[in-house]
Parts: C-alpha cells; structure tokens; sequence
C-alpha cells in the first residue's frame, strides 16, 4: 500500500522493484509511486526498506472466500 500524502515520487522504490510492478506516475501536477498487479508481488519488502518517506506498507494478501 502506498500513502499518497507521504510519497513524493523520488523513484527509489521504482528502482527496487524486481518484478518492476511499481511505476511513478502523475496525478495532480505531482509524481507518485503506483502499484500495478499487486498479486504478483513476492512481498520482498525492498520497495518499503527504500522509501526514506515510510511511504509504503505491506499488506498481507487478501483470502478469497471460501477459504481457497
């Protein structure tokens, strides 16, 4: 999860990102970091380490229903 009030789209995570599933993006005349196809994230936590803004926090995956 990525708290759009505290990134300030430095691109450090971006670059951490081995599945390269973040990207930084504009919104609202400013960058900020963006999530893309959460479920295949590896949950490496290399995009958190290196936000120096506690930017980012890891979620755990969400359970379907029905247990599966």
């Amino acid at each position: 999860m990525i708290d759009a009030t505290r990134c300030t789209g430095c691109g450090r995570c971006v670059g951490a990102c081995a599945p390269q599933l973040l990207s930084l993006e504009l919104a609202h005349w400013r960058k900020r970091a963006v999530l893309h196809g959460p479920a295949h994230c590896t949950g490496c936590r290399l995009c958190a380490l290196r936000c120096p803004f506690d930017a980012i926090t890891m979620q755990p995956p969400a359970v379907k229903a029905g247990g599966a």
